[in-house]
C-alpha cells in the first residue's frame, strides 16, 4: 500500500465513509494484514467518540465495558461475523481467507463503512439480507456512522420489553435503564417519533423506487444503502447505480441527505412552523 493509498484508506476508515481509491475497493490489496488492521479502525471508528475521549481523558478503558451500547454494539457485530461465516462454511463455499472475508464484511455493512473485500451480494442470500439489516442499526451515537444507531434500538428493545411487562402486571411500575440511571419517558417518545419518521421516510423511498420499474431487491437494498449511508446494494446497485433511472437517483440524492443528517434536521426547513418563528 502507497502512501498515497494509506492516507486515503485512513481517512476513509475513520469517517466512515468506505471510499477507495481503487475500483476493487479494498479487495484490491488483497493483504489479510491491512483487512485485520481496517477490521480494528472500523469498529473502533464506530464507537462513540465522547466516549473514546472520556478513556483517554481518564486513562482508563473501562468505560467501554460499562456502557450498554457499546456492548451491544460489539455483540452485534460478533453474532453477524459469526453468522456469515458459518454460512459460508456449510454452503460449501469455502476458500481462503473466508474468515478473515467474512468478518470484515460484516463489520464494514454493520458499521455502514462500505468497503468490499468480495462481491458480497454473490454469497447465499441469508447473508447480504441479514447484513444490510445490521446497517439499519449501524453504528454507535456520536460516532461517524449511519443507521438508526445502536442506543436508539437498544431504548427501543427495552421500551418494548417493558411495555410487555406491563401487559402481564398492569400494576407495575416499569422503569427503562441504560447502565445505572433510568431513562426520561420523553427521551423513549422523542425516539419513537423518529423510529415512526424513520420508516415512514423509506416506505415512502422504497414505493418510488419500485415504482421506476426497480425489482424489490434492488429498490429495497438501494433505499436501506442510501438512507443508512452504507453505499454498496443488492440486486442490480450491487456494484454501481448508473443503471437506475434519473428519477431513481434524485430519490436516492435525497435519501443520502435525509440520512446523513438524520432526518429531523433536514425536515425541520420544511416545516412551516420554522420559518414563522
Amino acid at each position: 500500500m502507497t502512501w498515497f493509498d494509506a492516507v486515503s484508506h485512513a481517512f476513509s476508515t475513520v469517517s466512515i465513509g468506505g471510499f477507495s481509491t481503487h475500483d476493487q475497493s479494498f479487495a484490491f490489496f488483497n493483504n489479510p494484514s491491512l483487512r485485520w488492521t481496517a477490521i480494528i479502525f472500523m469498529v473502533i471508528s464506530g464507537v462513540n467518540f465522547a466516549l473514546h475521549y472520556l478513556a483517554w481523558t481518564k486513562k482508563r478503558l473501562f468505560h467501554y465495558f460499562y456502557d450498554s451500547e457499546v456492548k451491544l454494539y460489539l455483540s452485534l457485530l460478533l453474532t453477524t461475523a459469526l453468522l456469515t461465516y458459518l454460512t459460508l462454511y456449510f454452503s460449501e463455499n469455502i476458500y481462503d481467507d473466508m474468515l478473515v472475508e467474512s468478518i470484515f464484511q460484516a463489520v464494514s455493512i454493520g458499521t455502514t463503512t462500505g468497503f468490499l473485500t468480495s462481491n458480497y451480494s454473490s454469497w447465499p442470500l441469508f447473508v447480504p439480507i441479514m447484513l444490510l439489516t445490521a446497517a439499519f442499526i449501524g453504528a454507535c451515537a456520536g460516532s461517524t456512522g449511519g443507521g438508526i444507531k445502536v442506543i436508539r434500538a437498544l431504548i427501543l428493545l427495552r421500551q418494548g420489553s417493558s411495555e410487555i411487562t406491563k401487559l402481564i402486571h398492569p400494576n407495575a411500575v416499569v422503569s427503562i435503564k441504560l447502565g445505572r440511571k433510568s431513562l426520561d419517558p420523553r427521551v423513549s417518545e422523542s425516539v419513537w417519533g423518529f423510529f415512526a419518521v424513520y420508516v415512514a421516510t423509506f416506505l415512502l423511498l422504497l414505493m418510488v423506487l419500485l415504482s421506476q420499474n426497480n425489482d424489490f431487491l434492488t429498490a429495497f437494498s438501494a433505499a436501506g444503502a442510501t438512507l443508512n449511508n452504507l453505499g454498496p446494494g443488492l440486486g442490480a446497485v450491487s456494484e454501481n447505480y448508473k443503471d437506475i433511472t434519473d428519477i431513481s437517483k434524485i430519490a436516492l440524492c435525497a435519501s443520502m441527505l435525509l440520512g446523513r443528517l438524520e432526518i429531523f434536521t433536514l425536515l425541520l426547513i420544511f416545516t412551516p412552523s420554522f420559518w414563522r418563528s
